[in-house]
């Protein structure tokens, strides 16, 4: 904890994503996404972790949708906030716009908000810490100016309009409150991300870093008539009636709050060639692309150069409201520590800032596409909540260690984030020219590495792949560099790279080869993995290890879970099993994970890849009769990272949601790829091939399903020869950096 003369120590908060988005007539509710609506031992989960201040929605939408609320959410949880010691920062509108009756440019959108917020006061008077509403120049921008979110408008004066009528809810609200509650304070959020742009631009980067301050400016009373946002607004008819009302009743909030996300800051270029369409736009005198600046700025303005901007503007103390990053686990402990001391810095230099906040502790969902479509793709925060409880992550763990005053114990964290590496350049300008590998993390390695065994296969060149890509320090061995199933090698590599965990990707392969070579088999897939376990439990590393669906008997008509008995068919499928078993007695922390058949786009020799050429060229291909889950190795190689991180163990299922037939999985590949499939034909499985080997999990489906991992291998396979490297593919069909 990171101690001021200025108000105390920096604290820690958390807060929930509790968005209610409205689409068109649609609404969809993140606490119910998230499961946070039906837990109420949620709160105890943040208690655990030492939180003790709290963004809590109330919301307006959510407790009173038809004018007549429904106060059983609210009290039960705020009852329970009270016991366990935790202060809400009661929210009432969080990017929505209200019950269905009202929106954000409806004239009586501010008393109607203000009225909402006094029976809140009056039924919790003891909450004395509010933001009425979060964000509401980035609310009017979405809803308003861009047109994405409800009532859906783009028009400049339209966006001004909300901005007007929000911050006057706001100041009305407050007001209301403080009837009943005089102490009431106001926390005020807002993303304050700076617009950088060519000289061409400039004129519009200028504009947009003025403009960003108006919700401010106006909670404030600051705007005056000579101020450039002032005659912007007066030129779009906006009565100086309006605007004076705003100096008249001023509410300067307690604390600005400050919410900052990597691609906050935007840059503009008229050169829009060099950009995806999607980001083309204008204002009515230039076109141009708007990307995210960290793709192509050097060093574009991060959590000190905003907080120390924000101070000196208003003189009023900060903190960081938001702190969440959709990406792998390493990234996101590293930008949590980044804007922890970049808070401790600031401070420093004088800054007033007070807390730090943990937002979406319970991860998000759909908001890679800022909530315009309902694909279900969910974010992990401090909890995974794809189990059935919520499974606390390393990044809940680091929450906890700086909420109770310790420093961040995950080496990890110590290497630089995408957004410090050259892999971040998306569209050339500041990156430096014919780059192999990333300097920022050869530069800043951890003193100890992660080590990967079977560099040579499929999922081994996946996982040295991906290492690069998310900043891991990985050293890849093939065979020759490490036997696993020789004590002598084994030890000779450890000691030698002193790994703080050992990846094994090694597989003997040959399934049907296996029935012939039992004795290879055992020695690669039991025997290997079981004396990796001995001196990983020796020297205290830890250790994951890959095992299969083949251990099943496949005679299930539904999907097979972890706890399911094991009952191989095949020799390949009794050595995967009895590695499951020597691993586990020897070193009960290892993390086993079982997948199904790989579906691999640069991989010449996969199997689905091999099956479209074939049909490619006007040749038959038999499939055997059996149902699978079939699993996109860019999937499983990143889940499997991100579980090791979380220090998870015990057997876990990764594949793709979705039990398909050999038959069907070749077709719909072959659609995709634009291959016919008339000579495919289906024959009954053999002893190596159980009929249904499908698998669930009980501990939580972590893969998307396997509609988006089948569109993702096709759009990765289309267009490449089958020799091109592994990152041709996963530059496109890897998630993470």
């Amino acid at each position: 904890m990171i101690s001021s003369p200025l108000a105390g120590p920096l604290e820690m908060w958390g807060g929930v994503e509790c968005t209610v988005n409205r689409l068109g007539d649609a609404f969809r509710d993140q606490m119910v996404l998230t499961g946070h609506d039906a837990r109420e031992d949620d709160l105890d989960r943040f208690a655990d972790l030492g939180l003790r201040t709290l963004r809590f929605p109330v919301l307006w939408e959510r407790t009173a949708p038809t004018g007549q609320a429904d106060w059983s959410w609210p009290d039960t949880r705020l009852a329970r906030a009270r016991a366990l010691g935790i202060r809400p920062i009661v929210g009432l509108v969080h990017h929505g716009s209200g019950p269905a009756d009202t929106n954000l440019l409806d004239p009586a959108f501010p008393e109607r908000l203000a009225k909402y917020a006094r029976t809140v006061a009056e039924r919790y008077p003891w909450v004395t810490t509010y933001t009425p509403i979060n964000e509401p120049l980035t609310t009017a921008r979405f809803s308003a100016l861009y047109g994405l979110w409800y009532p859906h408008v783009r028009d400049d004066r339209e966006f001004l309009r909300a901005v007007l009528n929000q911050c006057r809810a706001s100041i009305l609200a407050m007001s209301a409150i403080r009837e009943i509650t005089p102490e009431a304070t106001l926390v005020q959020t807002e993303d304050l991300g700076r617009t950088y742009s060519t000289g061409l631009l400039k004129y519009q980067a200028d504009f947009d870093n003025d403009r960003r301050w108006l919700s401010f400016d106006l909670l404030t009373g600051r705007l005056q008539p000579a101020d450039r946002m002032w005659r912007h607004m007066r030129a779009l008819g906006v009565e100086e009636s309006e605007l004076h009302w705003f100096s008249e009743h001023a509410c300067p909030p307690a604390i600005l709050g400050i919410n900052h996300y990597l691609t906050s800051n935007r840059y503009l270029d008229t050169k829009r060639h060099r950009y995806p369409e999607e980001s083309w736009g204008g204002n009515g005198r230039h076109q141009f692309a708007d990307v995210a600046a960290v793709r192509v700025v050097g060093q574009p303005a991060g959590p000190v150069e905003l907080l120390g901007e924000t101070w000196k503007r208003y003189r009023i103390p900060v903190a960081v409201t938001e702190v969440h990053l959709g990406c792998t686990r390493e990234e996101q402990l590293r930008w949590l520590v980044e804007v922890w001391n970049a808070a401790g810095a600031a401070r420093d230099r004088g800054v007033d800032v007070r807390a730090v906040t943990a937002w979406s502790l319970l991860g998000a969902v759909d908001w890679n596409s800022l909530l315009t479509s309902a694909a279900g793709h969910y974010e992990p925060g401090a909890f995974d909540v794809r189990g059935p409880v919520p499974r606390l992550t390393a990044l809940g763990r680091m929450v906890g260690h700086l909420a109770g005053g310790r420093a961040p114990s995950e080496g990890l964290a110590r290497m630089p984030g995408w957004w410090r590496r050259e892999v971040r350049f998306s569209y050339g300008h500041d990156a430096p020219a014919g780059r192999t590998r990333d300097s920022a993390v050869t530069g800043h390695r951890w003193s100890r590495p992660l080590l990967i065994a079977g560099a040579g296969g499929t999922l081994g060149a996946a996982l040295e792949h991906l290492a690069e890509l998310r900043g891991l320090d990985a050293r890849p061995l093939r065979r020759d560099e490490l036997d696993i199933a020789d004590p002598v090698s084994v030890a000779a590599a450890l000691e030698a790279h002193r790994p703080w965990a050992v990846v094994n990707a090694a597989d003997y392969g040959g399934v049907d080869q296996a029935e012939r070579d039992r004795e290879g088999c055992f020695r690669s897939n039991a025997d290997g993995p079981a004396e990796l376990a001995r001196a990983c439990s020796r020297l205290g590393i830890r250790l994951v290890t890959f095992s299969s669906d083949s251990v099943f008997s496949g005679g299930r008509d539904r999907p097979y879970l972890e706890s399911d008995p094991v009952a191989p068919a095949s020799v390949y499928g009794a050595s995967k099993a009895e590695a499951e078993r020597r691993v586990a007695e020897i070193l009960p922390t290892a993390l086993v994970i079982r997948t199904s058949v790989f579906i691999c786009a640069w991989d010449r020799y996969n199997w689905l890849t091999r099956a479209l050429a074939t049909l490619c060229e006007g040749r038959e291909w038999v499939v055997p009769a059996a149902v699978i889950s079939p699993t996109f190795v860019p999937d499983v190689a990143n889940a499997a990272l991100d579980l090791l991180i979380d220090e998870e163990q015990g057997i876990w299922h990764l594949a793709n949601v979705g039990a398909v037939s050999w038959l069907e999985l070749v077709r719909r590949g072959a659609e995709l790829a634009g291959v016919s499939s008339e000579r495919l034909r289906e024959a009954p499985v053999g002893a190596s091939a159980p009929p249904c080997a499908a698998l669930g999990s009980e501990r939580g489906l972590l893969l998307p399903t396997f509609d988006d991992a089948l569109a993702r291998y096709a759009v990765s396979l289309n267009g490449r020869p089958a020799s091109a490297r592994p990152g041709d593919a996963f530059e496109e069909a890897a998630e993470g950096a």
